[in-house]
């Protein structure tokens, strides 16, 4: 009997429980009606209000710099592979930018269009008249109205101008391949329903406050409801249905009766707007993912290139060269012979680079190439350079991964880096919305800081990077006296040292140094042995602290750049071109003059995202002929 208290507590406690289910099944059945008008524009998307924030971003003068991840694994490994974007805050003059600028969806111009025909409906009935712009204009000087134009639409270049940087500042060249690649909107019919559904949804609530247009509300709810059920299964005008007219003529009816109601104005604006802000947010959001795939697109290795590396080392097993001797011949040691060096996972990349540089070569019996590949590329290659020949010159492809593991075991840096990408915008002090651009500079990776221990009889070489193309004889580099200089480079003034001093540590170093790039670098290996380059470097690198992959990776812009200061001989800047991989705007006069033509950026002349009017000169130096490659549709 003394059990009864004790079952009864817990029944008391049970009210509370009770009132909190009766609010939750309140709010679910409030929640389609907030889902009906609330939503994204376009139908198909339901944004977040956690999508809708943006974060202040805090950036620095040099405001990005963005490790280009090139590929690390395995033959699929042949395109370079972009990390994620890193922000690297880089000098005390820093910029606060807030939410990126507001943008359109392609479906949505018309929406500016019906906001001004809202507003010029929701006037009072009795308004002040006011004179026409065109009245207004004809009393007044024509020389004033001349200006007033071009102030206008010197405003409007400007605001574009700005747009088009943002827009770069956070996804990089995606938006110069965007703007290149951009579709019209040709389906008309489309952008009118949009149209029409932004309107409708903007005049619904006030309608449905109202009383006595219960049967108004009622219908436009309806048509509401039919033309989001179209446009979720429509994108172009070929998709609807027959019937979209008679739908479409219903809409606009409604939306008359809509507009001859006296409602709040400032409500139907603030609606419209609320609108405007979603299908923005929506556009942003899918602008985001179309940067994720373009740049995955930069990542991936055509299929017919994966094709090519797995039917040349399949054969390189079976063919007899598996047991032929691997040993060097003497030429590659020689210092009679001019040394290149390319580090690569790419066979046709390489392959073009060679043949390129060959071609262009008075004399190619003198020249001896080098190629540093990882162990999964090594052997197809090896068989590729053993089937084709390239004039009289000698190529030695070597397994880095195999060389580190085996004769220098004591440095770290075992796995093969490629020359490292970085994205940088800069901005300047003086006029910082006018004078900013963007730049894909290349640099050293931690690799070619061993170069000098792996070739140890050689005293002098060229470093090339494999998404070059040669289109001059590069004997002179031969004749260039570098003094007590290391690299002979191609300097680039517009970054100077000082403009990075969060970058560069707290490590010394002269800020009117200039950056420098690498693609074709004259390297003086008995001089880098006399400075202890690859010592200082390790030295400098025990500084910085490597959290994960990616950190490792982007110390190889301040370590390159320190570690060569005040030991770079400059070369002149007609001997390189750079910019192939983003900049649409190159001459054609200017990449004909250059000696040698750099694809640094996202789209490499042996991607589908490559620019088309840059790859015929990667092209021209292609290997024809081959059977594996006309197998696997290489030059298709």
């Amino acid at each position: 009997m003394k059990a009864q208290p004790l079952l009864q507590a817990p029944l008391k406690r049970r009210r509370g429980p009770r009132v909190a289910v009766l609010a939750l099944v309140l709010c679910s059945l409030l929640v389609p009606f907030a889902f009906l008008f609330d939503r994204a524009p376009s139908g198909g998307g339901y944004v977040t209000t956690e999508e809708r924030h943006r974060q202040e971003v805090v950036l620095p003068l040099v405001d990005h710099v963005v490790v280009e991840r090139r590929g690390r694994g395995g033959a699929v490994s042949g395109g370079r592979q972009d990390a994620p974007e890193k922000i690297s805050r880089g000098s005390s003059e820093v910029i606060h930018r807030h939410a990126p600028e507001k943008r359109i969806s392609k479906g949505s111009p018309g929406i500016v269009d019906q906001h001004k025909q809202i507003d010029s409906h929701s006037k009072p009935k009795a308004p002040k008249v006011k004179p026409s712009k065109a009245a207004a204009e004809s009393t007044r000087d024509p020389r004033e109205i001349s200006k007033n134009t071009q102030v206008r639409q010197k405003g409007a270049k400007a605001d574009e101008t700005e747009k088009a940087k943002a827009c770069q500042l956070e996804f990089g060249s995606y938006c110069l391949w965007s703007r290149e690649h951009k579709e019209v909107m040709k389906d008309s019919v489309v952008m009118r329903l949009k149209d029409q559904l932004f309107v409708a949804r903007s005049y619904y609530p006030s309608i449905a406050k109202l009383q006595g247009q219960e049967a108004l509300t009622q219908e436009m709810k309806q048509n509401i409801q039919d033309h989001e059920r179209v446009l979720s299964v429509s994108t172009v005008d070929a998709d609807l249905p027959s019937f979209i007219n008679k739908r479409m003529e219903q809409m606009e009816r409604i939306i008359a009766r809509s507009k001859s109601c006296t409602v709040d104005c400032k409500n139907v604006d603030r609606k419209l707007r609320q609108i405007l802000d979603m299908t923005e947010d929506e556009a942003h959001f899918h602008m985001k993912q179309s940067a994720f795939l373009y740049n995955l697109g930069a990542q991936t290795l055509p299929k017919s290139h994966h094709c090519l590396s797995m039917r040349l080392t399949l054969e390189y097993f079976k063919s007899s060269s598996l047991d032929s001797d691997d040993s060097p011949s003497g030429k590659f040691n020689s210092p009679k012979y001019r040394h290149y060096v390319i580090l690569s996972r790419n066979i046709l990349a390489a392959s073009v680079v060679i043949n390129s540089t060959v071609s262009n070569y008075k004399e190619p019996g003198i020249l001896a190439f080098h190629i540093l590949t990882d162990a999964q590329n090594f052997y197809a290659m090896k068989h590729w350079f053993a089937r084709n020949s390239y004039k009289s010159a000698a190529i030695h492809v070597l397994n880095y991964e195999a060389i580190i593991l085996e004769k220098l075991p004591k440095y770290s840096i075992r796995e093969l880096y490629l020359p490292e990408e970085f994205r940088v915008l800069i901005r300047s002090i003086k006029q910082p919305t006018e004078n900013t651009r963007m730049q894909y500079l290349s640099v050293f990776s931690h690799s070619h800081f061993l170069i000098p221990e792996i070739f140890k009889y050689l005293n002098k070489v060229v470093l090339l990077d494999d998404d070059l193309v040669v289109q001059r004889d590069l004997s002179f580099l031969w004749n260039i006296d570098m003094g007590d200089k290391v690299n002979g480079a191609v300097e680039f003034c517009g970054l100077k040292l000082g403009q990075m001093r969060n970058v560069l540590g707290k490590t010394a170093y002269d800020p009117k140094s200039c950056a420098w790039m690498s693609g074709v670098n004259l390297i003086n290996l008995d001089k880098w042995r006399e400075h202890n380059i690859t010592e200082n470097y390790l030295l400098l690198m025990k500084k910085f602290k490597f959290k994960d992959e990616q950190s490792l990776r982007a110390a190889a812009f301040p370590l390159s750049l320190l570690s060569f200061q005040h030991l770079i001989y400059p070369l002149d800047e007609k001997l390189t071109l750079s910019g192939l991989g983003y900049d649409y705007g190159i001459d054609e006069e200017v990449a004909q003059r250059s000696a040698s033509l750099h694809y640094n950026g996202n789209m490499k002349p042996w991607l589908e995202l490559g620019i088309p009017d840059y790859k015929k000169y990667w092209k021209r130096f292609l290997v024809r002929g081959d059977q594996f490659m006309d197998e696997c549709n290489v030059n298709t």
